[in-house]
């Protein structure tokens, strides 16, 4: 369907990819896998003509339909939220405008004969089939559909579009992407601002509505559900594999297994070559072995070992001061923003030592509560910290609310105090900040790279209780895996606003629901939570 030829792309001499090919084949469905910088949002906007290549062609049937969704977009505008998801009918729509022009024409002209009133025939018979090959759409359903699935509710429909976040925005774009039903969706990173229904909701949207999909994404439990096949970016090439993710990182294990066993047997042999070389390169009877082996040696082309991401990153949190038996206890809490009721009469108690999760739809109250905990709103009802209960507290935005002018060290060494001054450089490194990183300035970081230095400024002071909101939004899979193990070891109480499924799973003990403008305690792991939920939700139908 859509193909990639010759595909290079070089910045200031220094070459991202070169020579890559593949074809999109209609209903693939593929996750861009490798590590950050190999290029792989690079590839994606390529694709959609975003960005031009520095060689190579795309190839695709010219009436073919590429969706694009960015890792960040969307400027202000004055529409509605329903008039900015119709947006993705704006072409239909301007048809059926232009149609009931030329129709309107075509009654009231008396020029029958004349070449203006043929040519208006045949613009009508373009416009028609054009129209045709759309079909029947009931457009304001199809937009109420995807909405609502993207987790807005009917009341959000005429509100303006410069009343919701970011992340609410790039909601709306994804709405507008998947009403156009393109017949190749590029998503990158797109469960970042999406709560653990709607992103349920977009990967049955995506396996059983959607044409092609390639993806971007570091939640696992996402790919997974969604992709069929894997293209892994590294060193400048490609490694295609027909399989989903997790079969993928077997099949790469055991490909850079081959590859190191034959690079290893490659430089044996080259040193014993070099051995043979030096040690009879004087001796006249082994002048032409010795001339030939040098040859042989200057012709022989090198064996790579595909690169393995060797940044190591240690994340261990400090040792926890005691706190009392209950570090939080919630009675009867209840928030409201003028008329708006978020939730009511909350009351919960969580012991010392247990991992809980916050979960539930986007504005239902998760981050309210813990902002409520952290003192930073006012509510009503009483919220207790236990007795020598010391905070640590990592918020939604928390990366973005660093100083963009401070360079990587100055960031750190604004803030620590006493013996771990000594440190810092160790604690960069073990973030994976090395030495030429040190210098850079916050403002150049990627998502990623603030998030992990956000988090270096968590661990500076030891703490008991956690709280964390959406820690892993932009963080690479393996980052997340060595911070989820770190979180399982640390000795306090933690406590998770997150969506991603894959992160929770086997973390946490207890989940809280915010729904319905209450708060529901559920005493089981995420995968429990989430199997039951939706027997509930089929009885529901029934």
């Amino acid at each position: 369907m859509i193909s990639i030829d010759g595909l290079t792309v070089e910045f200031g001499g220094t070459t991202l990819f070169k020579d890559i090919s593949f074809v999109v084949n209609e209903k693939d469905r593929i996750a861009l896998m490798g590590k950050n910088g190999a290029g792989k949002s690079t590839l994606l906007k390529i694709i959609a003509g975003a960005q031009s290549p520095s060689k190579g062609i795309i190839s695709a049937p010219k009436d073919a339909v590429i969706a694009y969704l960015p890792q960040h977009l969307m400027a202000d505008n004055e529409r509605t939220v329903f008039e900015e998801a119709s947006q993705a009918f704006a072409d239909v729509l301007s048809m059926q405008k232009q149609m009931d022009y030329l129709n309107h024409q075509l009654t009231i002209r008396t020029d029958y004969e004349s070449p203006e009133y043929y040519e208006i025939i045949e613009k009508v018979s373009t416009i028609s089939e054009k129209l045709y090959s759309h079909g029947e759409i009931n457009f304001d359903a199809e937009v109420e559909k995807i909405l609502i699935g993207l987790g807005f509710e009917r009341a959000d429909f005429q509100r303006p579009t410069s009343d919701f976040s970011g992340g609410w925005r790039m909601r709306i774009e994804l709405a507008k992407i998947l009403l156009q039903n393109p017949d190749l969706i590029l998503l990158d990173e797109p469960t970042n601002h999406l709560d653990i229904e709607s992103v349920q909701w977009l990967e049955n949207f995506l396996v059983n509505s959607a044409k092609a999909v390639i993806i971007i994404s570091h939640d696992r439990a996402f790919v997974d559900s969604i992709t069929t096949r894997t293209i892994e970016v590294t060193m400048g090439r490609i490694y295609d594999y027909k399989v989903n993710y997790s079969s993928y990182l077997q099949l790469r294990k055991e490909r850079r297994e081959q590859q190191q066993k034959a690079f290893d047997e490659q430089q044996k042999m080259i040193a014993e070559t070099q051995e043979f070389i030096d040690r009879f390169k004087g001796t006249y009877s082994k002048t032409l072995q010795v001339q030939s082996r040098v040859k042989m040696l200057e012709k022989l082309p090198i064996l790579e070992v595909d690169e393995v991401d060797t940044s190591h990153l240690k994340l261990r949190f400090p040792k926890s001061p005691r706190s009392g038996s209950y570090p939080v206890v919630a009675e009867d809490v209840s928030k409201n923003y003028d008329d708006l009721l978020v939730f009511a009469n909350a009351s919960f108690s969580i012991q010392r030592g247990e991992k809980v999760a916050f979960v539930g739809k986007n504005g239902e109250g998760k981050s309210t509560m813990v902002k409520a905990i952290m003192g930073e709103i006012e509510h009503d009802g009483k919220l207790i910290l236990g007795h020598n209960t010391m905070v640590g507290y990592f918020a939604q935005n928390e990366a973005s609310l660093l100083d963009e002018n401070l360079t990587v060290f100055q960031t750190i060494d604004d803030v620590a105090k006493g013996d771990i001054r000594t440190k810092i450089k160790d604690l960069l490194g073990a973030f994976m900040f090395g030495a030429d990183d040190w210098d850079k300035k916050v403002k150049i970081l990627s998502g990623g790279e603030r998030t992990r230095l956000a988090m270096i400024k968590l661990l500076l002071e030891p703490v008991n209780l956690l709280i964390l909101d959406e820690p892993t939004n932009h963080l690479d899979m393996r980052t997340k895996d060595i911070l989820k193990q770190a979180l399982m070891d640390f000795d306090g109480t933690l406590i998770l606003v997150s969506h991603d499924r894959d992160f929770l799973d086997g973390m946490v003990n207890k989940i809280y629901e915010f729904g319905n403008k209450r708060v529901k305690e559920h005493l089981e792991g995420i995968r429990e939570f989430l199997e039951r939920k939706k027997m509930e939700h089929l009885k529901e139908l029934e």
